[in-house]
């Protein structure tokens, strides 16, 4: 598969762009473990064209995270453009917009999902950032508004029309946000149209290796983009990896290693910001992590450690959790 002048070898797995989550430690870990791309954090137009900083931030990218790719949202075309413009300037691989996002302080504005109410808006903007730049673009987007406006047959060609070079759908409509599940063979279908040459990319409850051999094999897609799974498993993407390979899954990522990893990611992200607010951000991964399910009278354990407000009191806490798995 190929988008521009980047060739991905066989059956990729990318790291869904996810707003306070692929910070770049989270990115480099998802790298290491496999991911064939990674995203940032989803860019807002609006405020990188106003030079707000917190959002200046999420430009930053480093080579050995490469192939990364920069997403930004808005509802306004000069916008939009001009932010794309501001993006390419740090040399992302791809430059992807954000029509798919359904949450309500972005779709109700009318950006992300909420394009998909306004799809002449849609195009226009996909059609000028395509001219504005010379880094690739790419889009991602959703089946439809809700269940009775289902378009993505005929918009994966409007959208491959404006000239850009990958397409990744969401297999859910807006309106069912990330319940439900998601509708692959709609994108199983957008793969098989003859009139599709672009890569397709196929995103929605991917959450082990079988379920992305079965996308892979069912539905044709070029790649599979993973997001919510990978909470607190950045290493999630060897597995795929081993899989997809047919390579046996590796006995030495048990938990220690796993908890190790997690140990990792946190000081990652105590260092790059502080103390205090590193941990916040880690708190999400620690939270959801798989590796602490079915732990027996665990729960007390799960509280000091989303209320730990200090580094060494919360590295105490996770290795009193490993000593008493040991």
């Amino acid at each position: 598969m190929q988008i521009g002048p980047i060739t991905f070898p066989p059956q990729p797995v990318f790291l869904a762009p996810m707003e306070d989550v692929t910070d770049i430690g989270f990115r480099l870990l998802c790298k290491r473990f496999g991911a064939s791309m990674v995203y940032t954090e989803f860019v807002s137009a609006e405020a990188l064209v106003r030079s707000v900083k917190s959002t200046i931030d999420k430009l930053t990218i480093r080579d050995e995270e490469r192939p990364v790719g920069i997403q930004i949202y808005g509802r306004d075309i000069e916008a939009m453009v001009e932010a794309a413009r501001i993006v390419e300037e740090v040399h992302p691989d791809i430059i992807d917009l954000n029509f798919g996002c359904p949450v309500k302080k972005v779709a109700g504005k009318g950006a992300g999902a909420g394009m998909l109410r306004n799809i002449p808006l849609m195009l226009d903007i996909t059609r000028e950032v395509v001219k504005a730049v010379k880094v690739p673009v790419t889009v991602k987007t959703r089946l439809g508004w809700d269940k009775d406006n289902i378009i993505i047959g005929t918009l994966a060609e409007q959208l491959q029309d404006c000239g850009i070079s990958a397409l990744t759908i969401h297999g859910r409509t807006r309106s069912q946000m990330y319940t439900g599940e998601a509708d692959w063979t709609m994108i199983g279908e957008v793969r098989r149209n003859p009139r599709i040459h672009i890569p397709i990319i196929g995103n929605g409850d991917i959450t082990t290796p079988e379920e992305a051999k079965r996308a892979f094999d069912d539905y044709g897609v070029d790649a599979v983009m993973v997001g919510r799974a990978t909470f607190g498993r950045p290493w999630l993407f060897k597995e795929f990896r081993d899989y997809l390979d047919g390579k046996e899954p590796d006995p030495t990522m048990d938990f220690s290693w796993k908890l190790d990893v997690l140990i990792e990611q946190l000081r990652i992200n105590v260092n790059r910001i502080d103390e205090y607010r590193g941990i916040l951000h880690t708190r999400r991964h620690l939270a959801a992590s798989p590796i602490f399910k079915g732990i027996p009278n665990f729960r007390s354990k799960r509280i000091a450690i989303l209320r730990a407000e200090h580094l060494d009191e919360l590295l105490s806490i996770l290795e009193e959790v490993r000593q008493e798995l040991g």
